[in-house]
């Protein structure tokens, strides 16, 4: 009889122990599931996200080509020159998005700690820089503006020397109805007082030109690359919202697939 006692306090200490073990396999198969679930969700924001991004990244470097076509004819002038600086911006940013998109969306559909640490690594180095570009041409952007006004003059010095140089300054004097960096009489010194003016700084091409446009070219270009640049800076506001959040995402998603490999392990 005591024999049989044992045994049965055996037996329900037994089935006592694989009922908690089932227990317990269960909810670590429940929260398996939840965080399977919470992963694939992740997974296909983020690459929701990324594809946004590697199509604002496609628009950005699309601007850019269109900005350096249409303004080819100002290629000779230093990079200074507004229109050319903002097509060379944009081409820089368009190609780094596209391809941190690109790699985002593979890392996302991939599950892989390394693609997506990558992308991450990337793509907050990338945020800093904008930040940084943004703060130095904020702060510093008279000293830039000096700097890029000095850079052209010195570059009219070649006018009549470089053809390539004279065909830029006429095509920019003659599309933008402007005379010099910030005033006509730059020309005057350059061209030793006596030849007047380019013909491009007047209306009928007149040469020697005397009483050319009054307009600085500088300003001109300048006011029509902020004319035309509104649409571009909402456009990189939006992609700066989707940066955000691919940050975000990108680290769940590493820290969700660490927890999943724990778990199996």
């Amino acid at each position: 009889m005591e024999l049989d006692g044992k045994c049965y306090k055996l037996l329900g200490s037994t089935s006592k122990n694989q009922l908690h073990r089932g227990d317990q396999s269960l909810q670590h198969s429940d929260r398996m599931s939840v965080s399977r679930r919470c992963l694939c969700c992740v997974k296909y924001l983020m690459f929701v996200f990324n594809l946004i991004f590697w199509l604002g990244g496609c628009g950005l470097f699309g601007v850019g080509v269109w900005l350096s076509f249409t303004q080819s004819e100002f290629s000779s002038l230093p990079l200074s020159f507004p229109s050319l600086s903002a097509a060379n911006l944009l081409l820089v940013a368009g190609g780094v998005t596209m391809i941190t998109g690109f790699l985002g969306c593979l890392g996302a559909l991939k599950e892989q700690r390394c693609l997506l640490m990558t992308f991450f690594v990337i793509l907050l180095v990338l945020v800093i820089t904008e930040v940084t570009l943004t703060l130095i041409l904020h702060i510093f952007h008279k000293q830039l503006d000096t700097k890029a006004q000095n850079d052209l003059r010195d570059g009219m010095k070649d006018y009549e020397s470089n053809e390539g140089l004279k065909k830029s300054w006429d095509s920019v004097q003659k599309m933008f109805k402007c005379c010099g960096v910030t005033n006509q009489t730059e020309w005057l010194v350059v061209r030793n007082h006596t030849n007047g003016l380019p013909p491009s700084c007047c209306s009928g091409e007149v040469d020697p030109c005397r009483n050319g446009w009054s307009e600085p070219c500088y300003e001109k270009a300048k006011q029509w690359l902020l004319d035309n640049i509104t649409s571009v800076l909402i456009f990189g506001v939006c992609i700066g919202i989707v940066q955000i959040f691919a940050l975000a995402f990108s680290l769940y998603m590493y820290c969700q697939i660490l927890r999943a490999e724990k778990y199996l392990d």
